[in-house]
């Protein structure tokens, strides 16, 4: 039995996916863009700005699942350029600062609506 999950605190899906999906006390979250959840457009500014939104948006979909940032298992970054990294890195810290989770980081060719950042990822549920 799974339980689709969605929160009007994050951005809607543009496509045919669910924002998460929770089935046996884990959360597995689509990846999230740097959209804004009320106006449906790209943040602007650099990386950081744009990997600020893309953990906000992270957020309400964990706060919806009943699951947190201290209950994440895994993390798959996707970086249009990974001279991005650590800029990236940097913001990235701030939400695991302890207990980090096992992470993937890729350079990706396109990403949806050409962003710079796209972050999924899989957390237990409390």
């Amino acid at each position: 039995m799974k339980t689709i999950i969605a929160s009007d605190a994050a951005p809607k899906a543009i496509g045919p996916y669910s924002q998460a999906v929770v089935h046996g006390g884990i959360a597995y979250l689509s990846g999230q863009i740097p959209l804004d959840p009320a106006s449906g457009q790209i943040v602007e500014g650099d990386i950081a700005v744009q990997t600020e939104r893309v953990f906000q948006n992270l957020r309400a979909v964990l706060d919806a699942c009943g699951a947190s940032f201290e209950t994440v298992l895994k993390t798959s970054v996707f970086l249009r350029d990974m001279a991005d990294f650590p800029k990236m890195n940097e913001i990235y810290a701030k939400y695991f600062p302890a207990q980090h989770p096992a992470r993937s980081t890729v350079q990706a060719a396109r990403l949806p609506r050409d962003v710079s950042v796209e972050i999924d990822c899989i957390a237990a549920v409390r």
